[in-house]
């Protein structure tokens, strides 16, 4: 019986996964050093930060960095590693015995979907933790407006809130516009305006979720648009029950970047967007999401390319293959925010826009691989 990892598979495993980890290391020191490194010293200096605080801000950038990091580092590793292995004339060998190049192919394809898992993970679970933990260490409040909109199941405005600022669960200057029952030709009419000092996301009376606004003045409107009387409340609640959670959600959510975000709670707002009929945000996250997917799975198409590179001849420029390389980096992330925007706008569907730079390079793998004759 045949073993399914023989020498020569550790061997090309081991050397591409230490090629590939220097890689990494090389990316991340080049990324990290410049700004981020000289502003976490400024402020160890300054007092704002301690040794200690400033080592913990550096540790959780790093995710940040390695998700960008893992496919980068897996292309030049096994560039590297099978460029010198054509150097040598070791690939040489391997062909004359008879090693077909998906044979050869075996030890790397088994490295990059380790790294595409860690990919993966990386935006689902470290990056959001980090990125938590870095909005601890570094504070301050959120200061965002944020308006939602209640609507009725013809899809009319029932209820507009506009939240000046807020800072997880305390709303600060709440103005609340309830529309009436009475449509105009080009506007819905105002029955009560109400305006609150402060607000926080608590419970009714029956327990169930509701906005909490305090410190009311509420100004009731004729049909006229003209006020008719205002009164003040120290306390009204607004937005029960699922209303109040999906309202909260999105709000939180308004001022997160898609990696600030698991994939679960990714989804769950995705979902929401869609229910509120804000489509650009949708569109956008949605897209967003797929990425999530399909991203981790661009390190085994680069370990591909980088593979395909490395057959080089032995008289061959070694920078020929390098530049290739950093050209089709630059060109896949450099196009990721036009495709964001595409899928933002709704000039492609989201699946096209999160698929096509990983479909892009599969083409362009199958075409080298056939100008090569390998």
């Amino acid at each position: 019986m045949k073993k399914l990892f023989t020498v020569y598979d550790r061997y090309i495993f081991t050397q591409v996964l230490v090629t590939t980890i220097v890689a990494i290391l090389l990316f991340t020191i080049v990324w990290i050093a410049p700004e981020m490194l000289l502003n976490t010293i400024k402020k160890i200096l300054e007092g704002e930060y301690t040794v200690k605080t400033g080592v913990l801000v550096l540790v959780y950038e790093l995710p940040k960095i390695l998700g960008k990091a893992f496919p980068v580092g897996l292309l030049l590793g096994s560039l590297f590693t099978f460029d010198k292995l054509s150097k040598d004339s070791e690939l040489t060998i391997f062909r004359a015995v008879g090693m077909s190049f998906s044979r050869i192919l075996r030890p790397l394809l088994v490295l990059s979907f380790i790294v595409t898992y860690l990919c993966f993970v990386t935006y689902d679970k470290w990056i959001p933790y980090s990125c938590q933990k870095l909005q601890e260490i570094k504070g301050g409040a959120v200061l965002t407006q944020y308006i939602y909109t209640k609507k009725d199941e013809n899809n009319y405005p029932e209820q507009a809130v506009i939240v000046s600022r807020f800072f997880k669960e305390q709303m600060t200057d709440v103005i609340v516009m309830n529309f009436s029952k009475q449509v105009f030709d080009d506007l819905h009419g105002l029955e009560n305006i109400l305006v609150a000092e402060n607000g926080y996301k608590g419970v009714d009376t029956k327990g169930q979720p509701c906005w909490v606004l305090k410190n009311v003045t509420s100004y009731d409107i004729n049909d006229e648009g003209i006020f008719k009387k205002i009164t003040k409340t120290n306390r009204v609640d607004i937005l029960n029950g699922d209303d109040a959670e999906n309202a909260y959600t999105i709000m939180i959510n308004s001022t997160k970047k898609d990696r600030d975000i698991n994939n679960k709670d990714l989804k769950h707002y995705i979902d929401l967007l869609k229910k509120e009929n804000l489509d650009e945000d949708y569109r956008l996250m949605y897209n967003k999401y797929l990425q999530r997917f399909f991203h981790p799975f661009v390190c085994v198409l680069l370990a591909i390319m980088g593979c395909l590179l490395g057959f080089s001849k032995p008289r061959e420029q070694r920078l020929i293959g390098f530049t290739i390389a950093i050209g089709c980096i630059f060109v896949y992330y450099i196009t990721l925010p036009f495709f964001d925007l595409l899928a933002e706008k709704g000039v492609l569907h989201p699946v096209i826009t999160a698929a096509f730079p990983p479909a892009a390079f599969l083409g362009a793998i199958i075409a080298f691989y056939k100008s090569r004759d390998l």
